[in-house]
């Protein structure tokens, strides 16, 4: 029953996260990337090339933080226990989101970046999530247990985007504007807080008291690069990590650009890519498992993966965007989960927390610039532009995993 409550509480913590994660997707363009929009909060006086730039910064602020953080609370757990931190985490969370909301009301910038820096800072929570079920797991379940993390984080993609753009709907009920969604999600972050204080049992057995590395994120990519065995590997997630974020952070954009879609409309189409990625890890991924390797899967479904979002240009309306999805959803897929499995395999047992721990930071380093990158490009060149650069990035981390980790394997067999 205690490790029931664990899991539970686990899971709504993380599906919490990426819900308010997919909340913005639909409606951060709106806000600073459209001025057609009744959503825009950008005075008169900004372009709509400034509005890209600090679409960019806004939309980066948030991993930045959690790049800093996240080691730092994972550390804060192992000396005061996991529940009081999943407590702070989620508290904050609520709080940013009340803040978001106040400046989407007022129209105060200055708020918006205070609100995502303060989110990423507090719900850079992940370390501890994983943390607190290898604390109450047993090794053999562990595995199977990590994978609820992953059915959040789908979850959480598919809803989010989706609740997003409908509660920013006025068609959907006449009061809905681009704050209720920020309202709905403190709501749950508050009641998940209360789940956490009132139902979640420590899981820390042994209180460690050493010292904090407040630096320790940039120790992790320190180390990711020092890895000789696993250092390809590294290159190759950071590669893809951040050209997946080109495409997300700016996706909305060129939708908007090149389709005229609503917040609504950008909800349902990254709802159905979500949904599309979800089976492709719970389905797709589970079956071709079976049949190759990690390494053989990667080969392809890297470059695949980039190659699908070339072909997001060559529709001519948006439905013929709905036809590209599934294998773009599916190749992603295979490439989301298959990276961290390869890397984890590429180092014995004692050594898995700190893999963890490096995977995190390169993640998140991954995830920071390429939104700050994007506002430039945007303003630069074209909306469209950071979706191209999105596709070569992609498409270049699957050529460097084809030449590079063939390298690694003939000189260390036992990352085969």
């Amino acid at each position: 029953m205690k490790k029931n409550r664990v899991l539970i509480v686990i899971f709504l913590t993380v599906f919490v996260d990426l819900l308010g994660f997919g909340i913005l997707i639909p409606i951060l363009p709106q806000l600073l990337a459209n001025p057609a929009s009744p959503f825009y909060l950008l005075p008169r006086g900004y372009s709509v090339k400034q509005g890209y730039i600090i679409f960019g910064f806004l939309t980066g602020i948030y991993p930045l933080m959690q790049f800093i953080a996240t080691p730092i609370l994972g550390q804060l757990s192992d000396r005061y226990g996991r529940k009081p931190l999943l407590a702070f985490s989620l508290a904050g969370t609520s709080l940013s989101y009340v803040v978001f909301a106040f400046g989407i009301i007022t129209k105060n910038l200055p708020l918006l970046f205070i609100a995502r820096g303060f989110d990423g800072i507090t719900g850079g929570n992940i370390s501890v999530a994983q943390a607190a079920i290898a604390d109450s797991t047993a090794p053999a379940d562990r595995a199977r247990n990590f994978g609820l993390i992953g059915a959040a984080f789908g979850l959480g993609f598919i809803i989010g985007p989706y609740l997003g753009g409908r509660l920013a709907d006025p068609a959907t009920v006449s009061w809905f504007s681009a704050s209720t969604p920020f309202w709905f999600a403190a709501i749950l972050a508050a009641i998940n807080t209360l789940s956490v204080i009132f139902f979640f049992p420590e899981t820390l057995k042994q209180f460690r008291v050493s010292a904090i590395h407040w630096a320790q994120s940039l120790i992790n990519i320190g180390k990711a690069f020092n890895m000789k065995g696993v250092r390809s590997l590294y290159v190759t997630s950071f590669l893809f990590q951040g050209g997946f974020t080109f495409f997300t952070t700016f996706f909305g954009v060129f939708l908007i650009s090149r389709f005229h879609y609503t917040q609504g409309n950008i909800g349902d189409f990254f709802a159905f890519v979500g949904l599309w990625i979800a089976i492709s890890q719970a389905v797709v991924t589970r079956t071709i498992s079976r049949l190759w390797r990690e390494s053989a899967i990667l080969r392809v479904s890297l470059i695949a993966t980039g190659i699908f979002i070339f072909d997001f240009f060559v529709p001519g309306t948006g439905a013929g965007l709905l036809w590209i999805v599934p294998p773009f959803a599916i190749f992603n897929g295979l490439s989301q989960a298959n990276i961290p499995g390869l890397i984890s395999q590429s180092v014995d047992a004692t050594r898995q927390g700190e893999i963890l721990g490096v995977s995190a930071s390169v993640q998140a380093l991954a995830q920071s610039i390429p939104p700050i990158l994007s506002g430039f490009i945007a303003a630069s060149i074209t909306p469209e532009s950071p979706i191209l650069i999105s596709a070569v990035v992609i498409v270049a981390a699957g050529i460097f995993f084809n030449i590079f980790y063939r390298k690694i394997q003939h000189s260390h067999p036992s990352l085969v």
